[in-house]
This record gives structure tokens, sequence and C-alpha cells, in this order.
């Protein structure tokens, strides 16, 4: 199989060969001899479970760290890239997953960050050179709106991701490395990274994408490498994409069981344990109420900017309304995070990464944050009541791990998400505040999320949960609430006919 696949990359244009990889750290090997040809003009979609090895053989190409063994050859040279400036002067830049710009710096200090010699005479910045050439750059892939002279950290997320595709795309890569970058995207961000494909593809120049979305995947890709467990296992095809196969292929058997609920009574009880009474915030919200009900899935939808995450954090106290409250069943209002914990109420955010944890902390720092007053005595933190909270969460959601101590931010995209699960479930919540629970993490961990979603909701738990993916809502939810322009446009039940159609005819 492997010989037969070679032959055929090498009738077509091979730009990079990667041969036999493996990467280790420490005692854990994230690829073990990893090969493959990469061929000009293609989208190759490199796909796979968490910790399968995606990021970690991405990062090897683009200059990020070395590999342990194996070799690169790029357009028939050896290539060793000693860091990511090195592979820019090659023709590979990459889009990381995590946030990758500086905070306490400007738009265009970003964009030219290890390139302000192009500006620079006689040990002087030309700044209005650098700000021109930074509005050039953002206007040749279409970005609007957004100061070159202004500090990095006016922008959102998502427009602090698309600077980041500048900086990597002003090097007029031959290679682009697109790793997770569309989870943080709006629709409107996304087809930015869709066009900039489809130019690169006409310029007969090679993407390397990375994505949990298999629709988007098949959508975009040409090609698709599957890796599990660090192991190459197949190339596909464009013809031999087939969604069943993929999963089959990522996770080493088929899926059984339900991946959804398979229920379709959309039954709970008639307590109501969290409400929302007219709540204004900002521009984002206008007027929204709602109740969640004990032993409910409350579904939150509509488009990216329709105010859904501003109400997840206005629940959880986060955002404090101009207008309106947010009570709960006894009647007592929220004010604050610090209260909302108290009051057994758990929050997993959409940025995970920047407002759920502390990735330079432990697992078990992570895990205990919520919970440190109810396993704390007089005061103080017993560190053997730690260690048993800690590993009772890990072996409760089969966190994948070398141990607790590990930092959070060594861990895969799914493992990270079990860690926040681990936050709330330890400190026996009672209403979750879910904003997109399973963004950026694989197939194999979406089932497992569902299905703990499901047992939570049948032990009498509530769940608010807001996703941009109508599958999701349609499959989970007892109720769903589609919201547009800050308001609660229309409401359904669980129903086996609702479709995806009639929810987007009220979102947009």
């Amino acid at each position: 199989m492997m010989e037969r696949q070679m032959e055929v990359a090498d009738s077509l244009s091979v730009i990079l060969k990667i041969k036999n990889i493996s990467k280790n750290f420490g005692l854990t090997q994230a690829l073990k001899e990893v090969s493959a040809d990469i061929e000009q003009g293609e989208v190759i979609g490199l796909i796979g479970e968490n910790g399968s090895g995606k990021s970690t053989l991405s990062s090897i190409v683009s200059g990020v760290y070395p590999a342990s063994e194996g070799e690169l050859e790029l357009e028939g040279k050896p290539y060793k890239p000693t860091d990511t400036m090195d592979a820019q002067k090659h023709g590979i830049s990459m889009i990381a997953q995590e946030m990758g710009t500086l905070p306490g710096i400007k738009v265009a200090d970003n964009i030219f960050l290890g390139k302000e010699q192009l500006f620079t005479k006689a040990g002087v910045v030309n700044r209005k050179k650098m700000y021109s050439e930074a509005r050039k750059a953002m206007e040749k892939i279409g970005i609007e709106g957004i100061n070159p002279e202004d500090p990095i950290v006016k922008y959102s997320l998502e427009e602090r991701k698309l600077i980041e595709v500048v900086r990597a795309l002003y090097s007029n890569p031959n290679i682009f490395i697109v790793d997770e970058t569309t989870t943080a995207l709006s629709q409107r961000g996304r087809n930015i990274i869709y066009k900039i494909i489809r130019q690169f593809q006409k310029e007969n120049k090679t993407v390397l994408f990375i994505s949990h979305d298999l629709e988007e995947l098949m959508e975009v890709c040409s090609k698709l490498i599957i890796l599990r467990d660090g192991v190459y296992i197949t190339q596909l095809e464009k013809e031999e994409f087939d969604e069943e196969r993929i999963k089959e292929l990522m996770v080493g058997r088929k899926l059984t069981g339900d991946y959804y609920r398979s229920d379709y009574d959309g039954s709970f009880g008639k307590e109501v344990v969290l409400s929302a009474e007219n709540l204004y915030v900002g521009t984002s919200l206008k007027g929204v109420s709602l109740e969640l009900h004990k032993g409910e899935i409350l579904g939150i939808g509509g488009l990216t900017d329709c105010g859904m995450h501003e109400l997840g954090k206005a629940l959880f106290g986060n955002e404090k309304p101009l207008y309106g409250k947010v009570r709960l069943g006894n009647g007592e209002e929220i004010t604050s995070e610090k209260q909302a914990i108290q009051r057994k109420m758990g929050y997993v955010s959409k940025n995970r990464d920047q407002e759920a944890l502390i990735l330079s902390a432990s697992i078990l720092e992570n895990t205990v944050l919520p919970s440190l007053s109810r396993i704390g005595k007089a005061g103080l933190i017993l560190k053997g009541e730690e260690k048993k909270f800690t590993d009772q969460q890990v072996e409760n959601l089969s966190i994948k791990c070398r141990d607790i101590t590990q930092s959070v931010g060594d861990l895969s995209g799914g493992n990270k998400q079990k860690v926040v699960f681990g936050k709330w479930l330890g400190n026996q919540s009672e209403i979750f505040i879910l904003d997109c629970p399973t963004r950026g993490i694989d197939i194999g961990v979406k089932a497992f999320m569902y299905q703990l979603m499901y047992r939570l909701k049948k032990e009498g738990k509530s769940i608010l949960m807001i996703s941009e993916e109508l599958p999701e809502l349609i499959g989970m939810s007892d109720r769903i609430l589609i919201m547009k322009d800050g308001k609660v446009q229309e409401s359904f039940q669980r129903s086996e006919e609702l479709s995806e159609a009639v929810l987007i005819k009220k979102m947009v």
C-alpha cells in the first residue's frame, strides 16, 4: 500500500517529502515513523483524533520544534528548519491552534514580528511605512475594520486570529499550514480562509489543513491524510471521501451506539432553576428572557454575532447587565462569577485556552480551583485531598495524561476540554452553561461529551448549551431558542421532524 502510494505521489509534483518522522516528548511518543508526500497545488487535510499527531507533525514542518528521528525533504533538498522564521525563509508558514499574537504591542508589530528590519534604517523604525504596509497586507486578503496602529488587545479573538493569517501570508509562502484556525472564526472569517485556499490552488501552492469539522474537511480538501496514535494510517483521494469510513479510520473501529440522543420525548421537570429577565448587555443583548428547568438541556443557537455567547457570560455573572436580572429558581439574583460558583453553577467558555484554563498550570491545579473551599479544612489545602479529588476526575472522564502534575497546555484539545468539565463536575455543579462545548475536539471525544451531557440530564442536572453547530443543537436539546440581533427569535421543542433548514430561516 505504501509503495503504491509513493509511486502515485512521485508522478505528481512533490514539494515536501516526510520520511519516517518520529517525535518524543519525554516518555510520550507523539509521532512514530510517519512518512507522506505533499504535492504542489493540493489542499491536504490532516485528520485524526485529539492526540493523533496532527499538530505535532505540522509543528515539525513549520520549525516549531525538531523531529526526534527522520528527515524532511523540501523541493528535492534536505530541509531541517531551526525555527519558524527559518521555515518562513524556506516558504512554509503556519497558523497555530493556540493564540499566536503578543498582547503588549500594536497590530502592525504583530504582523511584522521578526521582520522589523524591513522598516528600519540607521537603527530607527519607520512606523509610518510599517503601518501603511500593514494596511495593504490586510486589504490584500479582505480584512476590514482593523487599525494597524491600535494595541492588539483592542481586538477580539477572531480578529487577532485573522491578524495571524496576515503575518503568515506576508512572506508569500509556498506551503500554508492552517491548524484548527477555522474553529476560532465566524462564517465571515472562515470565508476569508477559504478564499485564500482557493487562491493558493490557483497559484499551484499547497495548503495543509487541520480541522475536526468533517464536513468542512470534505468540502475544502482535495486529499486527506489520516493519523491515529501518532501513526500514518492512510491517504484518501477526493472521490474516496465518505464520512463513516473516515470516522472509522480515525478511531480504528466502527462507532457503535448513538452519537446524539436517540429519544425524542424532550421532557424535563417543571421546576425553574435559572432565569433571565429582560436582559440588556451592551449592544449584544436587547431584552432577552428565558427559563432553564431542572433536568433540561436548553439549546441556544444563532449566527456568531447574535448575542448568544454574551448571554452565556451574563447568566454566569461574568457580564454585568445594563438592565434586567439573572435569578436562580429560589429568586436569588446572580451578580458575580464567585456567587455563581458558590451556587453550584459551572461555565465552559467558547475560548477554552484563554478563559477556561490556566495553560501553564497542572491538571491538578486547574481541576481543584473551583472546589478549594470544599476540599480544604480550616483554611488549609490538604495535598492528599487535592490528589484524590483530581485522580477521581481523571478516571471518571478518561483524561489521557502522564500524571496529574502534567501542564494542561501540553494536553490535546479534547483532554483540555475534559479538564474544564472536570472542574465543574468536581464542584458538584447542578447548572452547566456550556458555550460551544465540543469546539475543536475530535469525533470520539465529542461522542463522550454528548453521553456525559445526557447522563447529567438524567441525573436532574440542568444544561444551557450554546452552539454554532445545528446538528448538535437538534441532536441534544430538549428545547432550542434561536437568537437574532440580540433577541430570542423563536423557540422549538425537541422533535424528530425538526430540521436545520427550519432553524436557519429564523437565524438569518
